[in-house]
């Protein structure tokens, strides 16, 4: 079944990616989304990806990348999302294989019953509320808007859009499989705090009987054995067997996870952008700057 929290990095200046992700990790969500601003260049995007993706695999939790279907693959991700302005999610599907995990965005019934005849197995819909962290969006579609979607396809609805902990509560009533949190988490002042907060709140949603389509065939790609990341740049285990990352950087020096995944041990070598310590410390107190939930 795929799990029913989601969080959806948020790349945008100011913000420490892997540290959030770990507290989302650590406090039980099983799915971790990459979604990589325009901005960001796909050896950046790529690079990210391998760090969430060994993050991920340590947890037992997926890990997705929005659009870039190429990333995935490279990168050894368990699957894709594609909006309306990607790749159809027919085209999508050819690409990634039918063992990949794809995702599609969807509105409305008539759209998601499409989506899934095209081949995805999850369908993430809203937004649910009005959101900032993401322009261009349609009017939010509410909890009912989702509602009827869930009544509309068997596969799992994930719920997204300006959700908090709060509204994560009211779209599990509301039939949702899971919620994406993108703002609630990226800026929250505490999201060790902000993690356990979801995570309360699903222990106390109704159970959700959505799973994905059985794929034709046991998976025999994207996995993370698939990728061949440059060297100096991903040693992703050691004698432990645990997951551990390079995180060496121009200097030379090399940096690995800590054990529980939530710091890097040194600033590493993810893009000053994307990696924690940015925009004057947000990263070691765990907060960014204001913005909008998602």
């Amino acid at each position: 079944m795929l799990g029913r929290l989601h969080l959806i990095t948020d790349t945008r200046p100011g913000r420490d990616v892997l540290g959030v992700v770990g507290h989302a990790l650590a406090a039980g969500f099983t799915v971790v989304q990459v979604r990589p601003e325009d901005s960001v260049t796909d050896r950046e995007a790529y690079e990210l990806t391998l760090r969430v993706v060994a993050l991920c695999r340590a947890a037992g939790a997926v890990c997705l990348v929005n659009d870039r279907l190429h990333i995935a693959l490279a990168a050894g991700a368990d699957g894709a999302h594609v909006g309306a302005d990607d790749l159809p999610v027919s085209a999508a599907r050819r690409v990634l294989g039918p063992h990949a995990i794809l995702g599609a965005t969807a509105r409305n019934p008539v759209s998601a019953r499409q989506a899934v005849a095209d081949g995805a197995s999850y369908l993430g819909v809203g937004p649910a509320y009005s959101t900032t962290t993401k322009t261009g969006l349609p009017a939010a579609i509410g909890p009912s808007g989702v509602r009827a979607v869930v009544e509309a396809v068997d596969v799992p609805v994930i719920a997204i859009g300006g959700v908090t902990p709060s509204r994560a509560a009211t779209l599990f009533a509301a039939g949702a499989h899971a919620v994406a949190v993108v703002g609630a988490m990226s800026t929250a002042p505490d999201p060790a705090a902000a993690a356990a907060a979801f995570a309360a709140v699903l222990a106390a949603a109704p159970p959700s009987t959505a799973s994905l389509p059985t794929p034709p065939s046991p998976p025999d790609s994207m996995t993370a054995s698939t990728a061949t990341p440059s060297p100096d740049k991903s040693e992703m285990s050691d004698k432990s067997g645990r997951l551990r990352l390079d995180l060496s950087g121009g200097g030379g020096g090399s940096r690995a996870f800590e054990g529980d995944g939530l710091r890097p041990s040194g600033e590493g070598g993810l893009p000053r952008s994307l990696g924690a310590g940015h925009a004057g410390g947000h990263a070691a107190s765990g907060q960014g700057p204001a913005g909008g939930v998602a």
